[in-house]
């Protein structure tokens, strides 16, 4: 299994879950004890990785934002800081424009789920077990900033290689533990699901939301370039071709920094200065998820309506401007994005453990495509930095 790529995990999960779960109903033992206590085997499962996952979710705000911070600040520059508002900028627009057209399409697609899925499991896990985090979501944000630009001004790193190490250990149990148990854990979900009978509406939401996320990411490419060609001055449209091998790689790889060196080369092709394209591409390639930055908003808004919440712009204002920043240092794994993101939509969105499971499986399922769009968008702030700098060296002379 661990040679399949994640995506391929996810959908046999998906589908192995949604079988057992229908099988009751297909063998017409769907009241027996034994269909019952396989059932309630999976929900122990997701129980007891909820619970962990829920752990975790401070220690990886903690490690990567104070890690991320830190570096950030010690690359100070024209170059850097232009890169990273025009990262920040567009990843916020992208949360915004992505509410609006969810208010106004979502209402008429999805339809609050009947029994309400995310809050109730007819299905109760054998036992529970209560793991407290170390710390709130808020509070390790808030610690993740400080920290972060404190160290930024320190001359020693002592502190900052401590926070490194702290960092390797969270990545070792993301990709060790947690990403190779995601498709089980949804693998569980569903099941559940499809016993309780509303797997169909389910899946009609999942489809909804998926192909509206798509819609959206092609068209975040196509609005970038076109700010491109504006600001340049110069029509950039044309040079989108140029960087279809490196969306087609993300989309193989699922990795923006596997895709770093051919998404270098269609950057060169883009007459991007070499100079440029080596800093700019590389440092974009953590920086700027507007990929996932619209599966999250749309997700997250297409689960609350289906679990009967109402996703306000008041609620979704706040959770978008931290979400900016929190991509900005989000985890450089497959699904790195929806972990680093998680915390937030709990404290913020107020989402139940059943609702967390629905968008990990809803972020990971497109995770390839949203990465693909992160790895596009690159190109066109590329092309936007070395207008910029280019003009700056004019000047200069």
């Amino acid at each position: 299994m661990k040679q399949l790529g994640l995506l391929i995990r996810l959908i046999i999960g998906i589908i192995a879950g949604t079988i057992i779960g229908l099988a009751g109903g297909w063998l017409g033992v769907a009241d027996s004890v034994g269909f019952i206590a396989v059932i309630r085997a999976f929900a122990t499962f997701t129980s007891l990785f909820s619970t962990f996952l829920s752990f975790m979710i401070p220690l990886i705000i903690l490690s990567f934002i104070t890690v991320g911070m830190a570096e950030l600040g010690k690359k100070a520059n024209r170059l850097f800081g232009l890169t990273l508002l025009l990262a920040y900028g567009t990843t916020v627009v992208s949360g915004f424009l992505t509410f609006f057209i969810g208010r106004a399409a979502l209402p008429s697609l999805i339809q609050p789920i009947t029994g309400d899925i995310m809050e109730s499991n007819a299905f109760e896990p054998f036992f529970t077990i209560e793991v407290e985090p170390i710390f709130g979501v808020m509070t390790a944000l808030v610690l993740s900033f400080v920290l972060g630009i404190g160290m930024a001004n320190l001359r020693g790193s002592s502190l900052l290689d401590v926070f490194r190490d702290l960092q390797k250990i969270v990545s070792g149990v993301l990709a060790r533990i947690i990403i190779p148990l995601i498709p089980v854990h949804i693998a569980g979900l569903f099941a559940g699901i499809a016993a309780e009978g509303r797997l169909f509406a389910t899946i009609k939401m999942f489809a909804s939301l998926f192909a509206i996320i798509l819609v959206l990411q092609v068209l975040y490419i196509l609005s970038q370039f076109a700010l491109a060609s504006v600001v340049c001055r110069q029509n950039h449209m044309k040079g989108i071709k140029n960087v279809i091998p490196a969306y087609f790689t993300a989309l193989g790889t699922q990795s923006s920094a596997s895709t770093i060196p051919v998404a270098l080369e269609c950057a060169y092709n883009n007459k991007v200065n070499r100079d440029v394209a080596d800093f700019v591409i590389p440092l974009c390639a953590t920086i700027n998820l507007n990929g996932d930055t619209i599966c999250l908003v749309l997700g997250s808004m297409g689960i609350m309506i289906a679990s009967g919440m109402n996703p306000t712009l008041a609620l979704f204002a706040p959770f978008i401007m931290m979400l900016g920043v929190t991509m900005v240092a989000a985890p450089g794994v497959p699904g790195g994005g929806v972990m680093a993101a998680l915390g937030l939509i709990t404290s913020m969105l107020g989402f139940t453990d059943p609702m967390q499971q629905l968008i990990i499986a809803l972020h990971f399922s497109q995770d390839s495509f949203g990465t693909a769009t992160n790895v596009t968008g690159d190109q066109a702030i590329a092309l936007i930095v070395d207008k910029f700098d280019c003009s700056a060296k004019t000047e200069s002379r």
